[in-house]
């Protein structure tokens, strides 16, 4: 969860905070008894801020601590220039908060300081009302939560494996817009790296790999020419290169060009891609790593806020197909989802029970695995960064992942790619002006509704939101 600074404002005149101490001091105890509970780590400033030197010095302290969000709590009328102090001392984002007790004028001190911030430019949200209310949490968590997924962009590393795939224009992105709206830099490494470690790699533990694959999966369809022991070990060399590279340049998430180099006469990054993104690997609990394929940029920048949002690993896929009669959506990608989906369980046996590794298809004359699966159902949050007249948009929609009868799945998913993984998604948006106005040919899930949180990420990134809807 996150990091969570409070600091309660008073009266600058003695007699008056004086007077009024204690009542702050107990609404402020109720809501970081509360915010504790919902799981955050709080922050707490030392004492109410009664005067100019403690408006400075208490946000200062606060701030040190490396908190995702301040929460400036007005229980009381309070001096609004104390507000001005502690924000100029508080780089991060600011969330006023009114007790709405009709004695003490709370309400009248966060509207207050909220114009003096307007005034100068200063960003802030404001929320209202009873530490009591689970409602209220819920809303201070989202922002702490936005404003720690947007954080963790801050400083990090993409790497960029190879350049844009294919002529595709929606998988590159400008770096100098990266740094100054994200505050990403960008590493760019020549595939070559992956060929070249793959043929270093451990072999006892490419070889246990592919025996774990081989044990686990619910088949690896060896064929003899497309997809062999040696192709797929070679798959798995190419992860432990990657993953080795990861380690030396300290890439906080990356993407892999992939086609039509690697692709043709090398191995697909399949399983390379898959087990990046997944938590676990043949050597037990990991943690996740976004690894886009075709080297989408924005769209690796979208799992990776995504990622840091839900906590769980992201799916990638193409919008492959819509099935009209069903008005149901085929998200298939060239083998590259997370075996996680498949099951979204905690085990890995469970979800690599339902995966199978098939020989790769004829787009893909290198050969190798791919990772077949059919995502499990459940309600989904899809999103996607994407760039229209050269500013960023978040596409957001909420929709559901559907499971049918074996016979139907299979009827669908081998009318576009069968070896391929599968989503069947329910978008909460028309076809028609889905189709019309979605700027990119990937999309990116996390399960659950986390499209408060995304809202709450786009405000701070200053990033327009186009939210789809019915």
């Amino acid at each position: 969860m996150a990091r969570i600074g409070v600091i309660s404002v008073s009266d600058g005149r003695d007699y008056v905070h004086g007077g009024i101490a204690d009542f702050i001091s107990a609404t402020e105890d109720r809501l970081v008894a509360a915010l504790a509970t919902a799981g955050h780590e709080v922050v707490r400033g030392a004492e109410p801020l009664s005067d100019n030197a403690l408006a400075s010095s208490v946000a200062r302290q606060v701030a040190a601590a490396g908190v995702d969000l301040t929460v400036l709590h007005y229980a009381v009328w309070a001096f609004p220039h104390f507000t001005m102090l502690a924000a100029g001392a508080t780089p991060g984002p600011l969330l006023l908060l009114s007790n709405i007790d009709p004695v003490q004028p709370g309400m009248v001190g966060m509207l207050a300081a909220g114009g003096a911030l307007d005034q100068i430019g200063r960003a802030h949200t404001r929320l209202w009302g009873d530490p009591a209310d689970p409602e209220l949490i819920a809303a201070i968590g989202v922002r702490a939560t936005a404003a720690a997924a947007v954080s963790g962009l801050r400083g990090s590393t993409f790497g960029r494996f190879g350049g844009r795939p294919m002529g595709m224009n929606t998988a590159v992105a400008n770096t100098d817009q990266w740094q100054r709206l994200f505050g990403i830099d960008v590493e760019e490494i020549d595939q070559w790296e992956i060929v070249r470690r793959a043929e270093l790699a451990d072999a006892t533990e490419v070889k246990a790999a592919r025996q774990w694959l081989e044990h686990h999966a619910a088949g690896v369809h060896y064929d003899g020419v497309k997809l062999t022991p040696e192709l797929l070990e070679r798959q798995i060399s190419s992860y432990l290169a990657v993953r080795e590279l990861i380690s030396d340049w300290r890439l906080d998430f990356s993407g892999i060009k992939g086609q039509p180099e690697l692709t043709q006469y090398f191995a697909t990054m399949d399983i390379t891609e898959a087990i990046l993104n997944d938590p676990y690997d043949w050597n037990g609990p990991k943690p996740t790593h976004v690894c886009a394929t075709e080297a989408d940029m924005d769209g690796a920048l979208t799992m990776q806020l995504l990622k840091q949002i839900a906590h769980t690993p992201v799916l990638f896929a193409d919008v492959r197909h819509y099935h009209a009669d069903r008005d149901i959506w085929d998200l298939c990608n060239s083998g590259q989802h997370a075996t996680w989906f498949a099951a979204r369980s905690d085990e890995p046996a469970e979800n690599l029970a339902k995966v199978h590794l098939y020989p790769e298809v004829f787009f893909f004359p290198a050969g190798g695995a791919s990772v077949h699966h059919l995502a499990a159902p459940g309600q989904m949050t899809l999103a996607r960064l994407t760039r229209k007249d050269g500013d960023y948009r978040m596409q957001l929609m909420l929709g559901e992942f559907e499971n049918y009868d074996d016979a139907t799945n299979e009827s669908l998913m081998k009318q576009s790619t069968w070896e391929w993984p599968h989503a069947f998604a329910r978008l909460d948006a028309r076809a028609e002006d889905f189709l019309s106005r979605f700027g990119a040919n990937h999309i990116h899930a996390v399960p659950g509704d986390h499209r408060a949180t995304v809202r709450a990420a786009c405000e701070l990134l200053g990033v327009t939101l186009d939210e789809f809807a019915r």
